[in-house]
């Protein structure tokens, strides 16, 4: 019988590592998720794919009535590249025996379910809005989240576009909505937006610094959009007019302070750099709507349909101007005061319903000026909305019953409206993007397209060092004054944002609309939605790439300045705050250890759960013991139980003692 082999030491080390290996790997994988179960990120994962999977699986009479109706947006939404339906029959639809027939005997329930598909798009966006913010707050605090939305949203986008994906309840719902009508982008997002920034502004600074905002928001943004009109007409290939340089000059002339403006409010910005970037932000807004309004007539002009643009002059320019500015101010100031009278109206304390119908007032004078100023009156809706609510800031904050009911319903405005935004400038600047795979057109989204975006990010970034501190000078002489500090984070602060991508959404939404029309060549056709094509494609890149890279580089920026180093009153004032602070809850501790619930408690456990106890020591404790005997009745007082306490505070010198 042959000796039995003893097993070789390096084949049991072996063994040995690949089970400890195996092991920590198991550890590893049951730590992690258990934090993602601490977390609820399983719940958000299971909201993602429950979303997926029933976009996904249509069922295939929904198909062929989306069939039915792509033949129909195939005729006013022929911008996107996307094949919707090769063919269909309109006679062969059966909705479980439902016979919904009109009376040429074609089904009408196809339209019903068209509307229902429609609902999709804005109601998943904002449900992957909160999915985006949850993460950003927990684990990227830096990173813009209207940015991330906007990546989500062209993500959305380009399936959508691709004329290979499958159809689905969210493409098609996407389909619709990147086909919306111009003017009713701005008549829904922009009074949404803009009202709350136009409320939450200091209105003795704006009056302080009127001065300093008009040099701001007029005479820089003239001269912003027409450097920045020379850079598309000389530089960029596309055989843009000069017209048409100016109104995408006047587009990416428009800032968006939202993500500095927090930023501002985080670190604590002196006040008179938030009222220049915020005041000067809702004045160029009004600008360079205006000026969009201008160029973007000389535009449609140039296509040759009656009725379409008009051929303005530069006199007339100047004039108009003037007009659609202090006309808005005007409408503004009108509708703010009607709205005091409204809200003195309904001033009463106890009445809850009446703190709800004062909000509904706001909310509703915010569209109603925008509508008549824009609309009827032809004139700035941006600049009636900021003159409304700067009335009703300055006159009317304390006729509100709850003035948090009003602050909280205007922040969920502005997050729904901000979201949807983002998400619907994502999705048609993916869809364009999309064209670049399919050679189904002309206007597509090319290789050398990125490069160009690249070369107009830093153009636009110059043109705005340069017109800062060109006008610095002056702007420095006037007001309230500024500093080189506060002038060069102006300059890197301006972001672009939803201003921007509203106004390039109207112009590619008007361009499809007006070359549609009978009488437009195939050619010309093709020609015009190219320039409007690439135009929103620069304007969304603009705006992802100044939120990313400045938004997330501003706070750095901030403090490297200088400009939040906190004054020697800001440090006394905090530290006798965190004093009272301490002092306060250390009593409400030992007044808690009093009664007999409480006594039991492990003090090690609530120093995990509650940071603030990490800190305290032996001696603050027995001061706040003391402090409640004190003012406790002689008769009443209870001493607390500290024994389950005193053994995480006591040091080596007080046990000796």
């Amino acid at each position: 019988m042959p000796p039995m082999s003893r097993p070789d030491q390096s084949d049991m080390v072996s063994t040995s590592q690949s089970t400890a290996a195996k092991d920590a790997v198991a550890a590893r994988s049951k730590r992690i998720l258990l934090a993602i179960h601490r977390k609820n990120l399983d719940l958000f994962v299971v909201i993602i794919l429950s979303c997926y999977h029933h976009c996904r699986t249509v069922s295939a009479e929904s198909e062929q009535s989306m069939a039915a109706y792509a033949s129909d947006l195939v005729s006013f939404a022929p911008v996107n590249g996307r094949v919707l339906a090769e063919d269909h029959n309109s006679g062969s639809v059966s909705h479980g025996g439902q016979g919904h027939t009109s009376e040429d005997g074609k089904s009408i329930y196809n339209e019903e379910e068209r509307a229902s598909y429609t609902v999709l798009f804005p109601w998943f966006v904002e449900m992957m809005g909160v999915f985006i913010y949850y993460v950003l707050s927990r684990y990227a605090h830096a990173i813009p989240y209207t940015a991330i939305v906007f990546i989500c949203g062209m993500f959305i986008g380009l399936a959508a576009g691709n004329e290979n994906s499958p159809m689905n309840a969210l493409t098609y719902s996407t389909d619709t909505w990147t086909g919306i009508d111009g003017h009713v982008i701005l008549l829904v997002f922009l009074p949404g937006l803009l009202f709350l920034d136009s409320y939450n502004i200091d209105v003795h600074l704006f009056a302080q610094s009127f001065a300093q905002l008009f040099v701001f928001a007029f005479p820089m943004v003239l001269a912003g959009t027409s450097l920045t009109a020379l850079v598309a007409y000389f530089i960029f290939p596309y055989g843009w007019s000069f017209d048409l340089c100016m109104t995408f000059g006047s587009i990416l002339a428009a800032t968006d302070p939202v993500a500095v403006a927090v930023l501002l409010n985080e670190l604590g910005a002196p006040p008179r750099l938030k009222i220049h970037i915020s005041g000067e932000s809702l004045l160029n807004d009004g600008a360079a709507v205006v000026f969009f309004n201008i160029f973007s007539k000389r535009f449609f002009y140039e296509i040759g349909i009656p009725g379409v643009g008009d051929d303005i002059g530069w006199a007339q320019g100047f004039a108009t101007f003037f007009r659609l500015s202090l006309g808005g101010m005007c409408i503004g100031l009108a509708f703010g005061a009607g709205t005091l009278l409204i809200l003195y109206q309904l001033d009463r304390r106890l009445s809850g319903e009446d703190a709800v119908v004062q909000v509904v007032a706001t909310f509703t004078s915010a569209y109603l000026v925008f509508f008549t100023s824009e609309i009827l009156a032809g004139c700035s809706g941006i600049i009636a909305v900021l003159f409304c609510a700067l009335t009703i800031k300055a006159f009317g904050e304390t006729y509100y019953n709850d003035p948090g009911l009003s602050h909280h319903f205007w922040h969920i405005t502005e997050y729904l409206l901000n979201t949807l935004l983002f998400a619907l400038g994502g999705a048609v600047f993916g869809d364009i993007i999309a064209l670049s795979y399919q050679d189904l057109t002309s206007y597509t989204w090319t290789s050398s397209d990125w490069g160009y975006l690249v070369m107009l990010y830093f153009f636009v970034n110059l043109i705005r060092f340069l017109l800062v501190f060109g006008f610095f000078p002056i702007t420095a002489r006037l007001g309230v004054g500024t500093n080189w500090r506060e002038a060069v984070f102006m300059s890197y602060g301006g972001l672009r944002g939803a201003v921007g991508i509203a106004l390039a959404l109207v112009l590619h939404a008007e361009t499809d609309h007006f070359t549609s029309a009978s009488g437009v060549s195939d050619e010309t056709r093709v020609e015009y939605l190219s320039y409007s094509s690439k135009m929103f494609g620069m304007v969304g890149g603009i705006a992802l790439f100044t939120l990313i890279i400045n938004g997330t580089s501003s706070g750095p920026l901030l403090k490297k300045l200088g400009l939040v180093t906190p004054s020697e009153t800001r440090v006394r004032v905090l530290k006798n705050y965190r004093r009272q602070r301490d002092a306060l809850i250390l009593r409400e501790y030992v007044v808690l250890l009093t009664q007999p619930r409480f006594q039991d408690v492990d003090f090690g456990i609530l120093q995990v759960l509650v940071p603030y106890f990490r800190d305290i020591t032996f001696k603050q404790l027995m001061a706040a013991v003391n402090n409640h005997k004190k003012k406790s009745p002689t008769l009443s007082y209870t001493p607390p139980d500290l024994s389950h306490v005193l053994p995480y505070l006591y040091t080596h010198t007080e046990i000796l003692i």
